[in-house]
């Protein structure tokens, strides 16, 4: 699959996933706006089946009322007395005894009675308002003519539960025709005047908008964890996308360079393979003539040997062309690794020695066998400790240790150390590509193929360098991931 292939994937793999994150959010909206109109509907309802429960009460209680005062006082004042007049204060005390019987127990805030040839307040329980005139609008007109009314009159919404608001206030005003009764209490057609009852619902509006604040409050609420969760979710979601977009696009650069290196290797091989046979017959030849110049020319023999030695120096060049570009199986066994390292440093000492350096070995005699190659890892480790005799041009300390390994117990972990010249950052940075190299000679292929090894090995490599102080190189194998393997599987 090339780059372009991958990058039309990411970009259908993602725009799914933002129509979902449109559609989530909108949804949210949506629930919440019709959260808040239900609440709306549902506060609304509730006032109304108020207002309709609290207006038949009124009803009721007007009824009872008109009644008793009727049959407790209008007849036995009228016997009495020859006519009602509320002026005097045996009347109306005996009236306002009465009312308050009555009424005595129920959620009233007052009772008026109006005269019913003048808009004059005749009685009512609170005295202030006897004797005013006016008091009665175009409720107490329409009572006169029989019909009863109501009147709702509130203040107050969500926002006075805030606390320092103004209180609710809510009263239910009904307006009710005070009848003449017949005997058993059957109505006329003789209205005497009206009666106003005020209900004071304050109480129960308040309850209301509670209700209203709870639902409110409880799908804001329930909104905001669905948002917060969801915004997580899409948070994460953006996170795992953007790490699958960055490792397509590193998958994508390592695709790229692995069909150049492919390509390379192949070129690689076909050139080396051309020129390894040749260059074998130029070192025999020159064998051959170094012979025979001994005999026709001695003293010049020397250049038989000039050219024997750069052919065999060209050959080791071939030899590790070849060995890049060729394949080579991975030959898994159970082996342990200090007998590796000790053998390559054995096959060091005379190169410590030319090259005045110490070593320091410090190999953990109680590790575990691993499975691993053997020649493989010996090739790897052999390659870092040359390096490391090369960083150090005038002698200096190389320490090697083995160890358990710290993030996977099975595993094993060598470090091999030099207090050579070090690495720059640029430098470090490279060090595994192939046919890097700072050294006047060499192909760069030897960290290269160090690297391949121990990929193969599903093991870890890591470099540690500062200019001037030197270079450690850690080396990982035998963990858990070495399970899977079967000789003869991987290859590099």
């Amino acid at each position: 699959m090339t780059a372009e292939k991958l990058s039309d994937t990411s970009v259908i793999n993602i725009r799914p996933f933002r129509l979902v994150k449109f559609f989530s959010f909108t949804s949210l909206a949506v629930i919440l706006f019709t959260t808040l109109i239900l609440s709306w509907l549902i506060s609304n309802h509730a006032k109304k089946v108020l207002l309709d429960r609290s207006e038949a009460y009124a009803w009721v209680l007007a009824e009872n009322l008109n009644h008793q005062v009727f049959q407790q006082f209008v007849l036995p004042t009228a016997l009495r007395y020859g006519k009602i007049a509320l002026r005097n204060p045996r009347q109306f005390e005996r009236l306002d005894t009465i009312v308050r019987n009555t009424i005595h127990g129920m959620n009233i805030e007052s009772v008026t009675i109006f005269d019913s040839k003048e808009n004059v307040i005749s009685y009512s329980t609170t005295k202030e308002l006897v004797g005013k005139t006016g008091q009665g609008g175009e409720e107490y007109k329409r009572a006169l003519e029989g019909e009863s009314s109501s009147l709702l009159v509130s203040s107050g919404s969500i926002l006075n539960m805030i606390p320092g608001s103004e209180s609710i206030s809510c009263h239910l005003r009904s307006y009710i025709p005070f009848r003449q009764k017949k005997q058993f209490s059957q109505d006329t057609d003789v209205v005497m005047g009206v009666i106003e009852i005020v209900l004071d619902l304050s109480v129960d509006l308040e309850a209301i908008i509670r209700l209203q604040g709870t639902i409110l409050a409880t799908s804001v609420f329930t909104m905001t964890l669905l948002f917060l969760a969801l915004s997580l979710i899409v948070a994460r979601a953006d996170r795992i996308i953007e790490a699958r977009a960055r490792e397509r696009r590193r998958l994508e650069v390592k695709l790229h360079d692995s069909e150049r290196l492919a390509t390379l290797g192949k070129m690689v091989a076909s050139v080396s393979h051309e020129i390894k046979n040749p260059l074998g017959i130029v070192r025999s030849t020159a064998e051959i003539l170094g012979k025979r110049l001994r005999s026709i020319a001695p003293g010049n023999d020397h250049l038989a040997n000039i050219i024997v030695e750069e052919t065999s120096r060209l050959d080791a060049t071939v030899k590790e062309f070849l060995d890049f570009a060729r394949p080579q199986t991975v030959k898994l066994s159970m082996v342990r690794i200090n007998d590796i390292v000790s053998k390559a440093l054995v096959f060091m000492e005379p190169e410590f020695g030319k090259r005045n350096v110490i070593l320091k070995n410090d190999l953990d005699q109680g590790l575990d066998p691993v499975m691993a190659d053997q020649e493989l890892l010996y090739r790897a480790f052999l390659n870092i400790l040359v390096n490391g005799v090369q960083a150090m041009p005038d002698g200096g300390t190389l320490t090697v240790k083995t160890e358990r390994s710290r993030s996977d117990k099975g595993a094993v972990t060598v470090s091999i150390s030099d207090t050579g010249i070090g690495m720059s950052p640029e430098t470090k940075r490279q060090i595994f590509n192939p046919f890097f190299t700072e050294k006047d000679s060499g192909t760069g292929l030897g960290l290269a193929i160090v690297k391949i090894i121990i990929d193969n090995h599903c093991g870890e490599i890591s470099v540690e360098s500062e200019e001037g102080k030197g270079t450690t190189f850690r080396i990982t194998v035998g963990g858990k991931d070495t399970d899977s393997l079967t000789p003869f599987q991987v290859s590099f």
